[in-house]
């Protein structure tokens, strides 16, 4: 059935593995295929409907797995098909669907199409890649600036051309202005869904196309901290030409008809200037993708004012289209630790988790966070992300958030391997393991099961509109209404202290059991107490 006919997917909660931190099977310290789905019990008792995988395809791992260097194979590190095909068979027999990363707009300079780009100019992949000649004092053909820090342009000997990589000059990007560049994701994209994948997250998914004439970027007016970090020179541009170009609506469009054949999604992850305003290029008229991938969430900004901001401006430009609010994932500092500092409470984590359950949206969860894990402090000499031994000490990069799930406190590595784990445990965070919060009731573990659950039984917080009330700070207050159901009301306080304040509509409301967090209503006037929550139905 067509997915835009049936929108399962709106009213869904996606759950994001990071395969390599997982679960290790085999002992070599990397989270396999296997580890997941031996843990795929574990991730359906949360509630979740979708599980979205990282990359697990062959790649070198210069940027573990954003680099493919073949996007129709496993890498021997994480399995093998056979493996894929059962974790699938185990995920469908669950009732869970199953969606992969898709990183077409780049691949590994391993991947077999760069190695013959590379031997000449006129070879038949010659033009599978951007590659330019140089300006006549031999610097790169314009001023573009890799989101990993420097030039985007890397000189290659072979040719005696500069080819372009918007991440890692391992990376190197592909030239989708040429169709069969196109078709060769197409066809690859239809491999993973002939083997029962439901749905593919795009990654870059704005990044495929480049101005053809290569102009440089003009400088940014207003410094970009929102998507990169603040010492990145990357901000410093306005990305005009580099990305983000009008002829991927209509690449988006043949994605979109080969999903339709499926019955499967897409979700787009959407980095620019004015994100809103590509998300809504992107998921208007229900013909590319079906949601938009919110980064907007994941900044150290943490005021009701900056999230009602959020959510109402994407509402009023985004027209028809449908966001997923994340709060983490694993490019981004941990929620605990980026909204709650270093030494944040456990009902801050429960609180975010309500909070982004309660938008509009489908939201979308990372492995961890239903255990309210801290980021994990990774020294310098064990780091393994290059974006952050790049910007170190300023930028400690992404390992932090990226360390191995823990699993029980009673064995070596919490559990996650029997050999050294690619990233070490952090110690906090074996007394936050699974098996410690599974047998207490008021875990945030359990907490996230708990509300999860009663999320579906609540229509207006899947498919209801969504409108705001002007409360004080830090009390993010809301309405969410849907035709023939009454209107649920619903006020989280977003700080470590008691706050009361006046609503007058909720005097008319009964207060909602069953969503696990503290809160209360009286003759129109709301008490919350720290990090608590009110819910009632008018």
């Amino acid at each position: 059935m067509n997915s835009q006919q049936n929108p399962w997917w709106r009213e869904a909660v996606i759950y994001q593995v990071y395969p390599r931190s997982y679960l290790d099977t085999n002992g070599d310290g990397v989270g396999d295929l296997p580890g997941i789905t031996r843990k795929l019990d574990y991730i359906a008792s949360l509630g979740v409907d979708i599980v979205w995988i990282s990359p697990f395809f062959k790649s070198p791992m210069k940027d573990f797995g954003y680099d493919v260097s073949d996007y129709c194979d496993v890498d021997p590190l994480f399995g093998t098909l056979a493996d894929f095909d059962a974790l699938i068979a185990k995920a469908h027999s669950l009732g869970l669907k199953i969606m992969i990363d898709q990183v077409p707009s780049h691949s590994s300079d391993q991947h077999e199409w760069f190695v013959e780009s590379r031997k000449s100019r006129d070879n038949p992949k010659a033009d599978w890649y951007v590659w330019a000649d140089p300006l006549p004092d031999g610097n790169p053909p314009n001023n573009w600036l890799s989101v990993f820090g420097g030039s985007s342009w890397q000189f290659d000997a072979r040719r005696k051309q500069y080819y372009l990589h918007n991440f890692l000059t391992s990376q190197p990007d592909m030239n989708f202005h040429n169709p069969e560049v196109q078709q060769a994701h197409l066809d690859a994209m239809r491999f993973w869904l002939e083997r029962g994948v439901d749905g593919v997250r795009m990654d870059a998914c704005n990044f495929h196309f480049h101005d053809r004439q290569l102009r440089s970027n003009p400088a940014a007016t207003k410094r970009d901290t929102a998507t990169v970090t603040d010492v990145n020179p990357y901000g410093m541009q306005q990305h005009i030409y580099d990305k983000t170009q009008p002829e991927n609506i209509e690449y988006l469009k043949r994605i979109r008809s080969l999903l339709d054949e499926y019955g499967a999604i897409a979700i787009g992850e959407v980095g620019a200037d004015d994100s809103l305003a590509v998300m809504a290029d992107y998921t208007a008229g229900g013909d590319k993708l079906h949601i938009a991938y919110s980064f907007n969430l994941l900044t150290p900004v943490f005021t009701a004012a900056y999230i009602r901001k959020q959510v109402e401006e994407f509402e009023a430009r985004v027209k028809g289209g449908w966001a997923s609010w994340s709060v983490g994932n694993h490019d981004a500092i941990r929620v605990m630790t980026r909204w709650g500092g270093d030494n944040p409470p456990v009902a801050l984590g429960k609180l975010a988790l309500a909070m982004q359950l309660s938008l509009k949206g489908t939201p979308c969860l990372y492995q961890g966070d239903e255990l309210a894990l801290t980021e994990a402090d990774v020294p310098y000499e064990l780091l393994q992300d290059p974006y952050g031994i790049t910007f170190w000490p300023e930028f400690k990069g992404r390992d932090g958030c990226r360390t191995p799930m823990p699993w029980t406190d009673e064995q070596p590595n919490a559990g996650f391997t029997t050999g050294k784990p690619w990233l070490p445990v952090a110690e906090p965070h074996r007394v936050a393991a699974v098996s410690v919060q599974e047998p207490l009731e008021d875990s945030p573990l359990n907490f996230a099961r708990r509300v999860i659950a009663w999320r579906k039984g609540v229509p207006q917080l899947t498919r209801g509109d969504i409108s705001f009330f002007d409360a004080p700070e830090p009390v993010l207050a809301l309405r969410r209404t849907l035709e023939g159901e009454p209107a649920v009301l619903a006020a989280f306080n977003l700080s470590n202290r008691e706050v009361s304040f006046d609503w007058a509509e909720t005097a008319g409301a009964a207060a909602m059991q069953g969503h696990g967090l503290p809160g209360s209503a009286s003759a129109g006037r709301v008490t919350l107490p720290p990090y608590g929550a009110w819910f009632g139905k008018l």
